[in-house]
């Protein structure tokens, strides 16, 4: 499979970023316009209806987009495997039980820095459509310009007008095989 990753440092505390974060309202703040995102249902473990919003270990999320109002809505299940917090740090991972790609798994990964800093770290291994593993690194160019929002996003929600200016992210494409 191929791995896409992206991080950012936020100029925010980790439990700020972490609340923010594993709630779908993090979600749709963060999904991009173009993405044309709508959420249709969220059910707890079990398997009731959650009105929260909160993303807890299997938790079902029914979503659908439809990119830059172009062709027909893409509809898409993920679920909730993991959420974790530790000492200074927190995770949850989703996994994509029906939509357009054959395997992803995301990791959404948040770590203190310090007491107002938090570095963000999104990691997707998936496999494309159709072509499998060949193409595989070719989804950066999807997956760059719509994590960057997300990660701009995240500064702006988080840290208001007081972004600091040291604050950054990288993305990083491996090209790599899981054995």
């Amino acid at each position: 499979m191929a791995i896409y990753q992206r991080e950012v440092r936020v100029g925010a505390p980790l439990d700020e970023v972490w609340a923010f974060h594993s709630r779908i309202d993090g979600l749709e703040a963060l999904t991009p316009d173009w993405m044309n995102l709508r959420v249709e249902g969220v059910r707890g473990p079990d398997g009731s209806a959650r009105d929260d919003g909160v993303l807890e270990t299997g938790t079902t999320v029914r979503m659908s987009m439809r990119p830059f109002g172009v062709g027909p809505r893409q509809r898409w299940t993920s679920r909730i495997t993991r959420r974790d917090e530790g000492d200074g740090t927190a995770v949850f991972e989703d996994v994509m039980e029906d939509g357009p790609f054959p395997e992803w798994h995301h990791s959404h990964s948040f770590y203190a820095v310090a007491d107002d800093e938090t570095l963000v770290r999104d990691r997707v291994e998936y496999e494309l459509p159709v072509v499998g593993d060949l193409l595989g690194p070719l989804g950066w160019i999807g997956f760059e310009p719509m994590f960057r929002n997300r990660h701009r996003r995240t500064k702006r929600i988080l840290e208001g007008d007081g972004a600091r200016s040291k604050s950054g992210d990288r993305s990083r494409t491996d090209h790599q095989r899981s054995e």
